[in-house]
């Protein structure tokens, strides 16, 4: 059960780390509203990235018969991801240096967004369906309840550890750094726009992988 554990700890955790959406928005709310809002938003992020990995790992057959949602959900990130750069790089160019990025002019919890945001990103799917099935496949994860949950945990908790990374780290090197929210803004677009690119790739050569 603790290698379970460590291994969806493990898998999370380095998936993590590579600067996406969720991790650069950690590092915004934190910067911009404190570590509580960027802690409570992390946690959503993980709690829906678990119902995700759960679902991988008991509804693939469901999955499967049901594949067209998924293409047409990914078709819709793909837009969804493409408006959000566009907005980003808008807001910046109207933006003064001391307001709050496009993405958090909003009185939405931040757990909430979290939520939100992890909901909307079906690059995990692939991400665990990959994974969990190699993972089955070695029999490095037993296909039985219990198992699947210690898994489950485990991720969840890594992804945690990896949001803070960028909450903690993100926030010390902005700092250090006196970035401004003009620049975060460009960044964030710039995240948003190559997102958007990958999921377009993705979804023109490889829609289910």
């Amino acid at each position: 059960m603790i290698y379970l554990l460590f291994m969806g700890f493990l898998v999370s955790f380095l998936g993590q780390l590579p600067l996406g959406n969720m991790s650069f928005t950690a590092t915004q709310v934190c910067i911009q509203e404190g570590v509580a809002p960027a802690w409570k938003f992390a946690a959503g992020v993980a709690i829906v990235e678990m119902i995700y990995l759960r679902f991988a790992l008991t509804g693939m057959n469901w999955v499967v018969q049901h594949r067209m949602l998924f293409i047409i959900l990914g078709w819709l990130t793909v837009v969804l991801f493409l408006v959000l750069g566009v907005m980003a790089f808008i807001s910046a160019g109207r933006q003064r240096a001391d307001k709050k990025t496009f993405l958090l002019k909003n009185k939405l919890d931040r757990f909430v967004l979290g939520l939100t945001m992890s909901a909307l990103n079906p690059l995990q799917i692939p991400f665990w369906f990959l994974w969990t099935s190699t993972l089955i496949q070695t029999k490095v994860l037993p296909v039985a309840a219990t198992p699947f949950n210690i898994f489950t945990i485990g991720a969840g908790t890594g992804t945690l550890t990896g949001l803070a990374v960028y909450i903690h780290g993100g926030n010390w090197l902005v700092s250090k750094m006196k970035t401004t929210n003009q620049t975060l803004n460009k960044v964030m677009g710039v995240i948003f726009v190559i997102t958007a690119l990958i999921q377009l790739y993705r979804m023109l050569y490889k829609p289910w992988i």
